[in-house]
């Protein structure tokens, strides 16, 4: 756990410093984020491998599988090194139907603190975000009462920090009302950048923001310009997307995820790549 990640590691809290690239635990799940891996055993070991490459963050919910990716995250790394930090996110569920509907219910919260709790074998979660929004976009309204929740729990020890997900500046500042927050995790990546003022909040206020899907959404001209890039350095162009990142803002936090140990490997290669001031700026016409 001694290795030295690109990006070095962010001090969110007093008790809580966690390394810039994270580990992303969606796809360690089935197809569609349902029921166990193609392959278990190389999921335990991509787990394994995170640490041992120097990863201390990562992300997760028991409603990936569901409940499929925390038992792997259990049977694979606990009992957990002392610098390692699972995040966790509540606030929906899976239907039969593979749905994600919403579970914001103060019991829902409740229920679904207390199975991650279990799932992971912790006495105390490191960071629960709150999942409010849309699939990308935030929703219109109030987070007091859901957030509420959560600090109860915060409160009673089952759970030292939170955070959000998927919501609006406002909704952030209602839930600062409420209780320090530490973390935000939004859609933002090279090509879908209307975050960007609230990237920059939060690196002002020292709060880490969690883009996902850093390659979602990018149209075919973007994408020239990105492969144009990313051939000129002699890498991936997801590679060029995540060294982008971790260029953007001194507080973001990555957590891009796989079942491939390569895949792991080259993610955690791409995030050292230094984008030259050409680059930079060629990569900035992208969100235009």
């Amino acid at each position: 756990m001694s290795r030295q990640l690109p990006g070095g590691n962010l001090k969110l809290a007093e008790d809580l410093t966690v390394s810039r690239v994270g580990f992303g635990a969606m796809q360690l799940a089935g197809p569609e984020v349902w029921g166990p891996p193609k392959d278990r055993n190389q999921a335990i070991a991509v787990l394994r491998e995170a640490v041992e490459l120097g990863i201390t963050h990562i992300d997760t919910s028991d409603y990936y599988g569901p409940y499929v990716v925390n038992e792997l995250i259990r049977e694979a790394l606990h009992p957990y090194p002392d610098q390692l930090h699972i995040a966790t996110k509540v606030g929906a569920r899976r239907d039969p139907d593979k749905s994600w509907p919403r579970a914001l219910s103060r019991q829902e919260l409740i229920t679904a603190v207390h199975e991650n709790l279990e799932r992971l074998g912790l006495d105390a979660l490191d960071i629960v975000n709150l999942r409010v929004g849309g699939l990308f976009e935030p929703t219109t309204g109030s987070i007091a009462e859901p957030f509420s929740v959560l600090a109860e729990l915060q409160h009673q020890g089952l759970i030292r920090h939170l955070g959000v997900s998927v919501v609006s500046p406002e909704q952030l500042t209602e839930a600062q009302s409420i209780a320090p927050v530490v973390c935000v995790q939004n859609f933002y990546n090279l090509a879908n950048r209307a975050d960007d003022k609230l990237v920059d909040r939060c690196a002002r206020e020292r709060i880490g923001y969690t883009p996902f899907f850093p390659l979602g959404g990018f149209n075919p001209l973007q994408s020239d310009v990105l492969d144009r890039v990313a051939s000129r350095l002699g890498a991936a162009p997801f590679q060029i997307a995540l060294a982008w990142l971790l260029h953007r803002s001194p507080t973001i936090l990555l957590i891009p995820g796989t079942s491939s140990l390569a895949h792991l490997r080259e993610n955690v290669e791409g995030a050292g790549i230094v984008l030259p001031r050409d680059a930079l700026e060629e990569l900035d016409t992208i969100s235009l």
